[in-house]
């Protein structure tokens, strides 16, 4: 809803690194990376028995979609080049925290998240190239 991709004058006039893919890639791997995320989380649930004892893992994975949709709003929203590099920052350091504490629970539903994480560190990538190039 953010996001209009190569549609947004804003974003197609800035200069973007070699490796930015096209807008379809972004639109497929995005569905399959909450899928994982989900299932992580609905592992961890199971295996925990009840929310009360998954409270610090599903606490950081719902901190972490909160920042996830912050990054959106920050750079497609409100062009803050800046500010959306400092939360992917958080973002990755949340998803690790994530991670660390799915693999208490079920270390499936920790490397369910790894595909996340490198896409994550990616868009870290593209978003400081974007930054420092305009």
């Amino acid at each position: 809803m953010i996001s209009g991709g190569s549609s947004d004058p804003w974003y197609n006039a800035l200069n973007k690194p070699f490796l930015t893919p096209p807008d379809i890639v972004f639109g497929l791997v995005w569905p399959v990376l909450f899928i994982l995320m989900a299932a992580g989380a609905l592992i961890v649930l199971d295996r925990a028995g009840s929310f009360e004892r998954a409270v610090s893992p599903l606490g950081l994975y719902y901190a972490m979609l909160v920042f996830n949709a912050a990054w959106s709003f920050a750079f497609f929203g409100l062009n803050d080049l800046p500010l959306a590099l400092g939360i992917l920052v958080a973002l990755w350091l949340l998803i690790v925290a994530m991670m660390q504490d799915f693999w208490r629970f079920a270390p499936l539903a920790a490397l369910l998240q790894i595909p996340y994480l490198i896409w994550i560190s990616f868009a870290g990538y593209l978003n400081g190239f974007i930054l420092f190039a305009n």
